[in-house]
């Protein structure tokens, strides 16, 4: 069962300017190595914002420091999860809390710092005339420091393939540094939703797109992690190429059913 812990109902956040309420949610696992950094970073990077940390019952502690963080900032609260249970679903916890609690804008987010927190302010700028925006990688005047050419290699064929299987323009589907706001989260089946890691970020923008949604790009330069270890694994790229390569053929056939309906 979750639990929470923090400023949960008594943080009196303050609404930002042109979008309301906003809340940061950012999944943790082993983060104990970068949590107290991020937090500082994102807390004096965007101060009206409030922040939910949702920990997977780290085993290194960063729950505790997570409740920690919370007892000295009413800004922040911890959801308590019973244990590893995957990025998608922290996520989609933290969109549930975020709605039960009336915020107007939720923002994804990493613990490792990949994510610059210096960087939000440009990403909830464009949140004023979209509905959802993505913090790209692949964008012109985005870039990538320090990952390996393999790295780069698997990221940026996935997202070419995400364009040309699913026809849709994003350039970084699969960017987990985005804004969302509250109304076009509302649009989606989250309950549907079971996909993780590269996958996640795919669905959830197919989604948006096929609910009409503005979905805007900006260039952010991704960094990466100086602790610990990365999530990512050849399983969940499995799973990513088999999901878009789904998706695309039924959306293709829903086309052409559309076409033969009109003869």
């Amino acid at each position: 069962m979750n639990d929470e812990s923090g400023a949960a109902e008594g943080a009196a956040s303050a609404a930002y300017p042109g979008l309301g309420r906003v809340l940061v949610v950012v999944p943790t696992y082993n983060e104990a190595e970068n949590l107290r950094e991020i937090s500082r970073r994102l807390l004096s990077a965007v101060p009206a914002a409030d922040l939910l940390i949702a920990d997977d019952n780290s085993p290194d502690g960063t729950g505790e420091i997570a409740d920690e963080i919370a007892a000295a900032d009413s800004r922040v609260t911890v959801l308590h999860r019973p244990g590893k249970q995957g990025l998608g679903a922290a996520y989609i916890a933290g969109f549930r809390w975020a709605a039960e609690h009336e915020y107007d804008v939720v923002v994804e987010m990493d613990a490792d710092g990949s994510h610059a927190p210096e960087e939000l302010p440009k990403l909830l700028e464009a949140a004023r005339d979209a509905d959802l925006v993505i913090g790209s990688r692949w964008a012109p005047g985005g870039k990538v420091v320090n990952w390996p050419a393999h790295r780069l290699l698997l990221s940026r064929g996935a997202n070419l393939y995400t364009r040309m299987a699913l026809g849709m323009p994003a350039r970084d589907a699969t960017g987990g540094y985005r804004v969302y706001r509250m109304p076009v989260l509302e649009k989606l089946d989250l309950d549907a939703v079971a996909s993780q890691g590269y996958c996640f970020q795919v669905d959830l923008t197919w989604r948006a797109y096929q609910e009409g949604a503005r979905v805007a790009e900006v260039p952010i330069t991704f960094v990466e992690r100086a602790h610990g270890r990365s999530k990512m694994s050849s399983s969940i790229v499995r799973e990513a190429l088999w999901r878009v390569t789904v998706w695309g053929a039924r959306a293709r056939w829903r086309s052409v059913r559309r076409l033969l309906g009109r003869r």
